[in-house]
Protein backbone atom coordinates (compact mmCIF):
# COMPACT_ATOMS: atom_id res chain seq x y z
CA UNK A 1 0.00 0.00 0.00
CA UNK A 2 1.17 3.53 -0.92
CA UNK A 3 2.77 6.36 1.89
CA UNK A 4 0.13 8.36 3.46
CA UNK A 5 -3.33 6.18 2.70
CA UNK A 6 -6.21 7.56 4.71
CA UNK A 7 -8.08 4.85 6.06
CA UNK A 8 -11.53 5.24 6.86
CA UNK A 9 -12.05 3.69 11.42
CA UNK A 10 -13.27 0.72 9.78
CA UNK A 11 -9.85 -0.39 8.02
CA UNK A 12 -8.23 0.98 10.84
CA UNK A 13 -10.06 -1.60 12.49
CA UNK A 14 -9.62 -4.24 10.39
CA UNK A 15 -5.83 -4.01 10.03
CA UNK A 16 -5.24 -3.20 13.80
CA UNK A 17 -7.37 -6.75 13.72
CA UNK A 18 -5.13 -8.37 11.36
CA UNK A 19 -1.90 -6.74 13.10
CA UNK A 20 -2.91 -8.86 16.77
CA UNK A 21 -4.07 -11.55 14.76
CA UNK A 22 -0.84 -11.80 13.24
CA UNK A 23 1.06 -11.19 16.79
CA UNK A 24 -1.20 -14.45 17.88
CA UNK A 25 1.63 -16.23 16.31
CA UNK A 26 4.59 -15.22 18.45
CA UNK A 27 4.86 -17.92 20.91
CA UNK A 28 6.09 -17.60 24.29
CA UNK A 29 8.85 -20.53 24.27
CA UNK A 30 8.34 -20.91 27.95
CA UNK A 31 5.11 -20.49 28.75
CA UNK A 32 3.83 -22.27 24.93
CA UNK A 33 1.09 -19.24 24.44
CA UNK A 34 0.85 -16.65 22.52
CA UNK A 35 2.06 -12.71 23.30
CA UNK A 36 -1.77 -11.59 22.66
CA UNK A 37 -3.42 -13.94 24.86
CA UNK A 38 -0.83 -13.83 27.36
CA UNK A 39 -1.96 -10.14 27.71
CA UNK A 40 1.65 -8.94 26.66
CA UNK A 41 0.34 -6.79 24.07
CA UNK A 42 -0.66 -3.33 25.60
CA UNK A 43 -1.33 -1.23 22.82
CA UNK A 44 -1.28 -0.78 19.03
CA UNK A 45 -0.49 2.19 17.20
CA UNK A 46 -1.04 2.68 13.46
CA UNK A 47 0.12 5.31 11.66
CA UNK A 48 -1.23 6.95 8.48
CA UNK A 49 1.87 5.53 6.68
CA UNK A 50 1.51 2.37 7.25
CA UNK A 51 4.06 2.26 10.67
CA UNK A 52 3.27 0.38 13.48
CA UNK A 53 3.93 0.79 16.79
CA UNK A 54 3.53 -2.26 19.35
CA UNK A 55 3.72 -1.49 23.15
CA UNK A 56 4.43 -4.71 24.96
CA UNK A 57 5.77 -5.73 27.85
CA UNK A 58 7.29 -8.74 29.62
CA UNK A 59 6.21 -11.15 32.43
CA UNK A 60 9.16 -10.60 34.20
CA UNK A 61 11.70 -7.23 33.95
CA UNK A 62 14.63 -9.76 33.13
CA UNK A 63 13.28 -11.81 31.15
CA UNK A 64 15.82 -13.45 28.79
CA UNK A 65 13.83 -13.49 25.79
CA UNK A 66 12.74 -10.11 25.19
CA UNK A 67 15.25 -10.21 22.17
CA UNK A 68 13.54 -13.57 21.13
CA UNK A 69 9.84 -12.37 21.56
CA UNK A 70 10.47 -9.06 19.62
CA UNK A 71 12.28 -10.21 16.52
CA UNK A 72 9.39 -12.52 16.36
CA UNK A 73 7.18 -9.47 16.52
CA UNK A 74 8.95 -8.21 13.82
CA UNK A 75 8.87 -10.69 11.52
CA UNK A 76 5.04 -11.45 12.21
CA UNK A 77 4.24 -7.64 11.28
CA UNK A 78 5.63 -8.06 7.94
CA UNK A 79 3.01 -10.40 6.92
CA UNK A 80 0.58 -7.61 6.87
CA UNK A 81 0.88 -6.22 3.81
CA UNK A 82 -0.35 -2.50 5.13
CA UNK A 83 2.00 -2.44 7.53
CA UNK A 84 5.16 -0.36 5.77
CA UNK A 85 7.56 -0.55 9.15
CA UNK A 86 7.58 -1.16 13.22
CA UNK A 87 8.61 -0.65 16.62
CA UNK A 88 8.45 -2.24 19.48
CA UNK A 89 8.28 -0.30 22.79
CA UNK A 90 8.44 -2.27 26.13
CA UNK A 91 6.73 -0.40 28.74
CA UNK A 92 6.55 -1.87 32.51
CA UNK A 93 3.30 0.14 33.68
CA UNK A 94 1.11 -1.07 34.27
CA UNK A 95 2.94 -3.99 35.37
CA UNK A 96 1.87 -7.60 33.93
CA UNK A 97 -0.56 -9.69 35.97
CA UNK A 98 -2.21 -12.51 35.41
CA UNK A 99 -5.25 -11.11 35.77
CA UNK A 100 -4.23 -9.59 31.57
CA UNK A 101 -4.66 -13.15 30.41
CA UNK A 102 -7.53 -14.01 28.38
CA UNK A 103 -9.41 -17.10 29.73
CA UNK A 104 -7.62 -18.86 26.68
CA UNK A 105 -4.62 -18.70 28.50
CA UNK A 106 -5.81 -19.27 31.53
CA UNK A 107 -7.13 -22.55 30.45
CA UNK A 108 -4.18 -23.92 29.03
CA UNK A 109 -2.13 -22.80 31.89
CA UNK A 110 -4.45 -24.17 34.45
CA UNK A 111 -5.06 -21.22 36.03
CA UNK A 112 -8.19 -19.86 37.54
Amino acid sequence: MSENTEWSTEQTDEIKDRILTALETVIDPELGIDIVNLGLIYEVELATDGFCTVKMTLTTMGCPLADVLTDNIYQALKDVPEVTGSEVKLVWYPAWTTDRMSRYARIALGIR
